[in-house]
């Protein structure tokens, strides 16, 4: 059995400052994995002054059960104006992917350590920080292309914890980035039930149902070019999204199935609608990708 370190990470590891472009990978994606507490500050405020060290001081004192990010307003107006950030200090706790509690202006330390605990107690306290460690880390391998050391890491927590859905979520990814499409549909039809409707694995079934359709589109500089020729071949406009998003152009996949809803909506029992929820439920909630899209179906709709 792989071992897993449970030694707490750095301070530097847990605590960061973060953009409007890391936001969903370092607040929506890691709160898959571990509470992340958002501490939404401006330069100009003076109790944020205050409050920010306290906080920083108890997730340090967490040991890794916690992480926390810092969000400047003043640089990062779009995502406060997205959150609904009406005044500093303002600070919220994301767990698996949404905001779950919070508070806003300076309150006193006990006030501070009891939000911390009660974040700490969503993901399941310190000591499964060394599993949370784990799964970041074979997220890591993924994104750097170790599809194979992934799922031999997600395992391993599987063996540790049968009912950790990032776990479970991570190592179907890990056989989709191996072509592995028959191994990662059985890992999910084997997920227990109590976690097999969570939002980890229904993305998983999203990613797996993507995965399927590809293996039967053609080349996608045929269907560009197919696309490019007649504009109305719907279905050389599908298949063309599904190419894209195989391709991992999610963005460019929903762009071409908006363009096929506009000019179609009905074609082929509303595919275009269906392929487009399809998409969007195998990615984050708040991705760009997401957010963007669904406006601009939902102005497609009510136009």
């Amino acid at each position: 059995m792989m071992e897993l370190n449970a030694t707490p990470a750095p301070s530097a590891d847990l605590i960061k400052d973060v953009s409007e472009q890391t936001f969903v990978q370092d607040v929506i994606e890691m709160s898959q994995t571990v509470p992340v507490i958002v501490d939404f500050w401006a330069p100009w405020c003076g109790p944020c002054k205050t409050l920010g060290p306290a906080l920083e001081a108890a997730v340090t004192a967490a040991g890794g059960a916690v992480k926390m990010v810092k969000v400047d307003v003043d640089q990062n107006q779009g995502i406060a104006g997205q959150l609904q950030i009406q005044t500093v200090p303002t600070v919220y706790a994301f767990w698996q992917g949404k905001p779950v509690d919070g508070f806003q202006g300076a309150v006193p330390g006990s006030e501070i350590q009891a939000f911390v605990d009660r974040v700490t107690e969503l993901g399941g306290g310190v000591e499964d920080s060394g599993l949370a460690d784990a799964i970041i880390a074979a997220e890591e391998m993924l994104v750097a292309g170790e599809a194979a050391d992934a799922a031999q890491t997600f395992a391993a927590i599987l063996e540790e914890d049968t009912v950790n859905v990032a776990a479970y979520a991570g190592l179907v990814r890990s056989h989709l980035a191996l072509s592995d499409l028959e191994q990662a549909e059985a890992i999910l039809n084997g997920a227990p039930s109590e976690i097999s409707d969570l939002p980890e694995l229904e993305a998983a079934h999203a990613q797996l149902e993507l995965a399927k359709q590809a293996i039967n589109v053609g080349p996608l500089a045929e269907l560009q070019a197919a696309v490019e020729v007649n504009g109305d071949d719907h279905q050389a406009r599908f298949d063309l999204a599904t190419a894209m998003h195989a391709a991992d152009d999610a963005a460019g996949a929903v762009e071409q199935l908006l363009e096929l809803f506009r000019r179609d909506q009905s074609w082929n029992d509303g595919a275009a609608k269906a392929q487009l929820f399809t998409v969007f439920d195998a990615l984050p909630a708040n991705d760009p990708t997401v957010l963007n899209g669904r406006r601009k179906l939902s102005s497609l709709i009510f136009a």
